[in-house]
């Protein structure tokens, strides 16, 4: 059994496959969830997971790069939205909390950090910085409101982000619990984001950057496993998109780096996923 804990079936890019590849996932035990990146995909999210009576679940939440801070020039991906504008000026607290609270829906995410585009003047930098921050914050609240895990995504941030996990696991007098998605950081990041109470999520971009060192070191009960499809898609694959059997390319990757069998790896990683996520609807 493997667990994508990180899809996007709920993108455009799977309009017209989307069913039949949830129905092979789930003939060869895949469990996955789809990860919303603004209302309109978190929404369809959840209609995607009401379909299914197990192994299909949602995450609901607004991805920085779809904040529409006015700041930098908007970037609108085929593969994500065949609605309205993925772009929200602002996050929709009860909007949001509202979709969240469906039984389906076992994380908000994916939230956080993004500085990969960003503004060139200071001024302008330190704006768009300190609205993606309250972005975060915003979310972060409401996870721990209904007592959910996030889902974090970080790009070239991961100092800022730590700073601000710290603090919020302060104010909310708790410690958090979620994922660090798409891992890119260092050991000593990773150790230090463990600590604070998330997991850390592997996936394709190990085939594109050097994580030999955390994953080697990685404890296997702090590892998850996640495809982010329809994006990287594993090399060598003669697929044109990436779809959540790609997990099963990860998991070989880290069993061989961590020198264990594929269904070690397997079964622990699934295991760390019910945990954290689906213990919150059973």
């Amino acid at each position: 059994m493997f667990f994508d804990t990180h899809a996007h079936l709920n993108f455009a890019a799977f309009t017209r496959d989307r069913e039949d590849i949830i129905k092979r996932c789930l003939k060869d035990d895949i469990s996955l969830i789809n990860v919303g990146t603004n209302f309109f995909t978190s929404e369809r999210a959840v209609e995607i997971a009401e379909k299914y009576e197990q192994g299909v679940y949602a995450a609901v939440g607004l991805h920085p790069i779809n904040l529409d801070t006015g700041l930098t020039k908007k970037r609108v991906d085929k593969d994500e939205d065949d609605g309205d504008s993925p772009f929200e000026k602002e996050f929709d607290y009860e909007k949001y909390k509202k979709l969240a609270q469906n039984e389906k829906v076992v994380a908000i995410g994916e939230v956080g950090l993004d500085y990969y585009w960003k503004p060139k003047t200071k001024k302008k930098l330190e704006q768009f910085k300190s609205e993606q921050n309250f972005l975060l914050h915003q979310e972060i609240r409401l996870a721990a409101e209904l007592d959910l895990p996030s889902i974090i995504h970080c790009r070239m941030a991961h100092e800022e982000m730590l700073n601000t996990l710290k603090e919020l696991s302060v104010v909310y007098n708790k410690k958090l619990k979620g994922v660090i998605h798409c891992f890119t950081g260092d050991w000593e990041q990773a150790k230090k984001y463990m600590r604070l109470g998330f997991l850390i999520g592997f996936n394709g971009i190990i085939f594109k950057i050097d994580l030999k060192e955390v994953i080697e070191k990685m404890p296997l009960d702090k590892i998850l496993i996640e495809t982010d499809c329809p994006y990287l898609t594993p090399p060598n694959s003669n697929k044109k998109k990436n779809d959540p059997f790609g997990v099963m390319v990860i998991a070989q990757e880290i069993a061989d780096i961590k020198e264990l069998s594929l269904e070690e790896i397997a079964n622990q990683t699934t295991e760390n996923a019910r945990n954290l996520f689906i213990k919150t609807i059973n």
